[in-house]
């Protein structure tokens, strides 16, 4: 028999071995591991994100030219401007207050959120079928579309919701959203609009006009 036979288990340790390393060239990555190879998939959407989050900050000057001009309004007075620390539903009711709060949300880069708001607000005084499903499909491109630069932030369910709706839109297609960010503003931005400088200003500078013309 000779010396040239080779022990069984050793060949049968290396073809393991062999077969474990054609099958699987690399250990895959772990999504907690810092130092993911470029297949692996948490990379790509770390990738994806990142992407997005560069088109947004390059779009944003773009998107903010392309957005309506404010609401037509008049001056408001000393006690329209105080009663929007009062209650945010209050300063959305008032034109010069959505105004001013939209020039805040400029600042935050969050503009859309707004401009989405007053979208649906005025879908839902369309009366017309062919109008309101028109402006419908406009919304969604505009704020719904993960494409758009002027998405908004919705969360999965209420995006499940959109897109079942929009088979047949009606004026009512985007509440659900519409409730979202509205309750975002109000949590989110609503306080430190309070405290900004755009709103303590504005304070002062009614404050002294009512002054003067007492």
């Amino acid at each position: 028999m000779g010396g040239g036979c080779s022990d069984p288990l050793t060949l049968s340790t290396v073809g393991r071995r062999e077969v474990a390393t054609t099958h699987n060239p690399r250990p895959s990555a772990c999504c907690f591991c810092w130092c993911c190879c470029c297949s692996c998939s948490c990379v790509t959407i770390r990738n994806e994100e990142e992407r997005r989050r560069r088109r947004r900050r390059k779009s944003h000057e773009t998107r903010m030219d392309a957005l309506p001009s404010c609401e037509a309004c008049s001056k408001p007075s000393v006690d329209e401007v105080r009663l929007w620390s009062q209650s945010f539903d209050k300063l959305m009711r008032n034109p010069a207050g959505r105004n001013v709060f939209r020039e805040f949300l400029r600042t935050e880069y969050s503009e859309e959120n707004m401009m989405f708001w007053l979208a649906c607000e005025d879908l839902k005084q369309e009366d017309s079928g062919g109008k309101v499903e028109e402006k419908a499909v406009s919304i969604y491109e505009d704020y719904i579309s993960i494409l758009s630069p002027k998405e908004v932030s919705l969360d999965s369910r209420v995006r499940e919701v959109i897109n079942r709706k929009m088979q047949e839109p009606t004026a009512v297609t985007f509440d659900d959203a519409q409730l979202q960010i509205y309750t975002l503003m109000h949590r989110d931005s609503y306080p430190r609009f309070l405290s900004s400088s755009i709103y303590t200003s504005l304070v002062s500078r009614a404050s002294r006009s009512s002054s003067s013309e007492a």
